[in-house]
């Protein structure tokens, strides 16, 4: 039986002052900014850039894409991350080289421990390599890698490895097809 009466979030001060400055900015400097204008694109990944953030001009995260915490973001180049993506990055999330996460995908790279009773916060990270595509709506797990040249299928759930050149789909995802 959980007993969240002990749950406490353990994030330190100086995190929690950054997620406050960063979500201000965001509404103002980062959501504020059309996606379909260009230039907007690169004062995106300034912004970004400025909360420690890891990515190339080359590479495209529209205005709706909520982003938890910039700097556990590292994206490679010519790679982008659609509409209305959550990146829910409370551990690192790593973005290969010419990858898509497609609009309303959720990148999750925490959890919970419901084993225990105060519930406590696992923080795990996600790889996503080169040459990947996260179809639209799919959801991406703690502790995920996925290796290059894959596909995620529309609204697939990964919550395990997934090897390279292969496409997966379902819930949980499994393999559909070796490319």
């Amino acid at each position: 039986m959980l007993d969240l009466s002990t749950y406490s979030f353990n994030f330190s001060f100086k995190n929690k002052l950054l997620r406050l400055i960063w979500n201000i900015c965001s509404v103002f400097l980062f959501k504020a900014t059309p996606s379909t204008i260009g230039i907007f694109k690169y004062w995106r990944i300034f912004i970004l850039k400025c909360f420690g953030a890891d990515l190339s001009y080359n590479s495209l995260i529209y205005s709706s894409t909520k982003i938890w915490a910039p700097w556990n973001l590292q994206m490679g180049e010519y790679s982008a991350i659609g509409p209305n993506v959550t990146v829910y990055n409370q551990a690192k999330i790593t973005i290969g080289n010419h990858t898509v996460i497609s609009q309303n995908a959720h990148l999750c790279a925490s959890s919970h421990d419901y084993t225990k009773s105060n519930f406590p916060l696992i923080l795990k990270p996600i790889t996503i390599g080169n040459r990947v595509w996260v179809a639209a709506d799919a959801f991406v797990g703690p502790n995920v890698i996925i290796e290059d040249n894959v596909v995620i299928a529309a609204r697939a759930v990964v919550v395990s490895r997934v090897e390279k050149s292969t496409i997966v789909g379902g819930n949980p995802a499994k393999i559909i097809k070796n490319k």
